[in-house]
């Protein structure tokens, strides 16, 4: 009993000497192959074992070896030629046991991979399981395979071999090994937790920093003046966006207004989305008619973007002068006019209908065929509102959209109001309709209003 007390106290010495160096190298930023290795000679160390090795179970639900000490031998049969290898046989068979993969119930280590229990196999030399190979330095005289698992989740098996004083392992050494293979599956999971938090965080503040750099791409500040009002509104569905919107000073009396919705979000939009703004802004401030401008940015856009990706915009003009809007449409929900009613006319409200396919979706001459030019009157007293679909396709519980209708209705009620309690009174209308629903797209809303 003396006996068995005192190797309990050293088993649990050992346990908690290798789970002290493991939280220092999960403390240095250590990686599974720095850790694995770390096993395999804890594991040697503490029974006095000639070799052991760790096999991961990889994406493809494979055991591969991936971390070796000592001359381990292969869990296969080797080939003629492999047998008769010369020089450097520990780095041979490192490369052996690198490129060997088990199926999940192949052999031994298959078996306990398959099981999740333990095996000792205290006279190997008997046990047809367990396969020998003609090399004498290669024999398996007693070995033990122990699960690396953490909770359902399996990491990979130990297997320890051969102890270096010629005798069976024990019992003890089983258990030891047991041991050594539970905490080290709990180091491994919490590594990989702290390393996923670690990547969660750079990935964080990568996004972080991308949001930073698109909102310098959308307008805050609009150009004053007396006669016309405008605001703009965005909401992104996540941390970086595809929709953008963008307004500007073309002269005295113009004014230059757009809007775009890419496919997809996060940073593959947004990057898309910062490349369209300001193509299309170079060409909107070298005097391009809104046709013209996207014909020559989808052209710009059809080399450059992925086949399963596409962008819907409206560029378009405000002349005060000449009180009108002219627009062209790439595939973009229609523009609403918010028309003021003169004498004894009700305010009204009504969709600016033109053709127009998406940027970047089809080849540039059948693009150019379709799109062109539209002109619609913009009077004093007119509200103009561009939007994208996360406003008319938002749905509530019923999954029942908004719609054009609702827009179109709620848009005629609310004639004469400034862009600024337009939008405000629109976003608290859509989150009473949608709730937490009207984030799951980009919300994208640009109001102008003729004074």
């Amino acid at each position: 009993m003396d006996e068995e007390r005192q190797q309990l106290a050293q088993e649990k010495e050992i346990v908690v000497d290798f789970m002290h160096h493991l939280v220092e190298a999960i403390g240095e930023g250590l990686g599974r192959q720095e850790l694995f290795q770390r096993v395999v000679r804890a594991a040697t160390l503490s029974t006095g074992a000639v070799s052991a090795c760790v096999y991961q179970r990889n994406e493809n639900g494979k055991l591969q070896g991936v971390a070796v000490e000592g001359l381990f031998p292969p869990q296969r049969k080797l080939l003629d030629a492999e047998e008769n290898k010369p020089a450097t046989r520990a780095k041979f068979l490192e490369n052996i046991l690198s490129s060997e993969t088990l199926e999940m119930g192949e052999g031994l280590v298959g078996e306990v991979a398959g099981t999740g229990k333990s095996i000792m196999v205290p006279d190997a030399t008997r046990d047809p399981r367990v396969i020998q190979h003609d090399d004498p330095s290669l024999l398996v005289s007693s070995v033990i395979y122990s699960p690396i698992q953490f909770g359902d989740l399996l990491i990979g098996v130990l297997a320890v071999a051969n102890p270096a004083n010629g005798l069976p392992f024990s019992e003890t050494d089983f258990s030891l090994v047991n041991s050594l293979a539970e905490q080290a599956a709990l180091a491994i999971h919490n590594s990989d937790v702290m390393h996923l938090g670690i990547e969660k965080n750079k990935m964080d503040m990568d996004l972080a920093l991308a949001s930073n750099v698109q909102s310098l791409f959308l307008p805050v500040a609009f150009p004053s003046t007396k006669d016309l009002e405008v605001d703009a509104r965005y909401l992104s569905s996540q941390q970086v966006g595809g929709d953008f919107y963008d307004f500007f000073s073309l002269g005295p009396s113009r004014y230059g207004l757009a809007i775009a919705d890419v496919s997809g979000k996060g940073v593959p939009a947004s990057l898309l989305m910062a490349i369209g703004q300001t193509t299309l802004r170079h060409l909107a401030k070298g005097g391009e008619d809104p046709a013209k401008a996207l014909i020559l940015l989808n052209r710009e856009l059809n080399e450059r973007m992925r086949d399963d990706m596409f962008i819907t915009a409206i560029y378009g003009v405000i002349d005060l002068k000449k009180n009108t809007f002219t627009f062209a449409r790439a595939g973009h929900e229609l523009p609403l006019i918010i028309r003021a009613g003169k004498g004894k006319a009700k305010p009204s409200s009504e969709y600016v209908e033109s053709e127009g396919l998406a940027l970047g979706m089809v080849p540039n001459d059948l693009f150019e065929e379709v799109i062109a030019d539209c002109v619609t009157t913009f009077e004093p007293g007119d509200s103009l509102v561009l939007y994208t679909d996360g406003i008319t396709e938002a749905a509530d519980s019923d999954d029942e959209q908004f719609s054009t209708d609702r827009l179109a209705f709620f848009a005629e009620k609310s004639s004469g109001k400034s862009p600024k309690q337009f939008n405000e009174e629109l976003l608290d209308e859509l989150q009473k309709f949608a709730g937490d629903a009207l984030r799951a797209d980009d919300v994208t809303l640009i109001t102008a209003r003729h004074k």
